[in-house]
């Protein structure tokens, strides 16, 4: 492997990001794609976390989506709250200030009580699904003007090329974990995957002052496989280290910060770790903060997969930790107690 392949974008209280070039695993020799593996699965099992670059989505479609991003958040509320978010089972639409409490708690009781601790979060969402689903349609802003229209059109293209993205990933894990490096191809083709775009309004640096505790989305783990998180360079994303403390996963230029989800660590037998983070308060010490946007693209395997230990995990010396279940039943459970 290049020695620049690999390198570090966190590295603090025991928390080690690494900062890889997954070019290297996409075009590399055998040799340097299997290291590359190696160390995107070590960087899951050590902190949960990589940050990937040269990962094949180009700067320009980023930018557009941020934009279009944007735009649609900058529509009339009416306009947003018509495209509401409706059902777990859907898991798309729109969610206004303070309808989601992000946390890691697994039942509404739990989730109720950190709202009551740390207050609403500060955020808004449009949650988009996989186009072309009879059951579960997309709510899109097409019916409303022209702009709509290309914020769709936009959307269905970028939502795919994360599916490409998220299928080359798996990829990567599989041959880091020396299986069969299309062994995760049939579990994630199906494309049941969120892309949600996020608005974290402006917001004066007070109200973090008279509650302590507020945040701008609560600690919490992911749910499905991986998640790739798109960020501007606002700051606030923050990740849990092993001694307890959280600390920040600072914005680094045309990167994707890609995080392994629940669901994969129960898929891995708890080999792989999905960590806690959460986005508070920036450093800045501005009295009013500018508005922070990312996209996350929640990459989940296919719906109807049933989701048992990978082979290699468990054996003799490692019972398996969990019994197979179904994905699409278990996040719409755990997104049911959230909203």
């Amino acid at each position: 492997m290049k020695p620049e392949a690999v390198s570090s974008a966190v590295s603090e209280d025991g928390l080690n990001i690494p900062l890889i070039d997954f070019a290297a695993f996409v075009s590399g020799d055998e040799t340097t794609k299997r290291t590359t593996a190696q160390a995107i699965v070590s960087g899951f099992q050590n902190a949960g976390f990589i940050y990937l670059r040269n990962h094949g989505v180009p700067k320009s479609e980023v930018d557009i989506t941020f934009a279009e991003s944007a735009k649609f958040f900058d529509r009339p509320q009416a306009q947003k709250e018509e495209l509401g978010w409706t059902t777990p089972e859907a898991n798309r639409g729109y969610s206004q200030p303070g309808r989601e409490k992000t946390t890691d708690e697994k039942d509404s009781a739990g989730v109720e009580a950190k709202r009551a601790l740390e207050g609403a979060d500060l955020k808004e969402s449009l949650e988009i699904g996989r186009e072309g689903e009879p059951r579960h349609p997309n709510n899109w802003p097409d019916r409303f003007d022209e702009e709509g229209s290309v914020f769709k059109k936009q959307m269905i293209s970028f939502h795919d090329r994360c599916k490409e993205l998220h299928i080359q990933v798996m990829r990567a894990i599989a041959v880091g974990l020396g299986i069969e490096e299309t062994w995760f191809d049939g579990f994630c083709d199906g494309g049941d995957n969120t892309l949600r775009l996020l608005h974290y309004p402006e917001v004066r640096s007070s109200v973090f002052m008279k509650n302590m505790n507020t945040v701008r989305a609560g600690a919490h783990t992911d749910y499905g496989s991986i998640t790739l998180l798109f960020q501007d360079m606002s700051g606030g994303l923050q990740v849990l280290s092993p001694n307890g403390t959280f600390i920040d996963a600072t914005p680094i230029e045309d990167t994707i910060v890609v995080n392994a989800a629940d669901l994969l660590a129960r898929w891995s037998n708890d080999t792989i770790k999905s960590t806690k983070h959460r986005v508070v308060e920036p450093k800045s010490k501005a009295e009013v903060h500018a508005p922070r946007y990312s996209i996350a693209y929640f990459c989940n395997p296919n719906f109807d997969s049933f989701i048992d230990a990978i082979p290699g995990t468990y054996g003799e010396l490692k019972a398996k930790n969990y019994e197979g279940i179904n994905s699409g039943e278990y996040l719409a459970a755990r997104l049911a107690a959230t909203y």
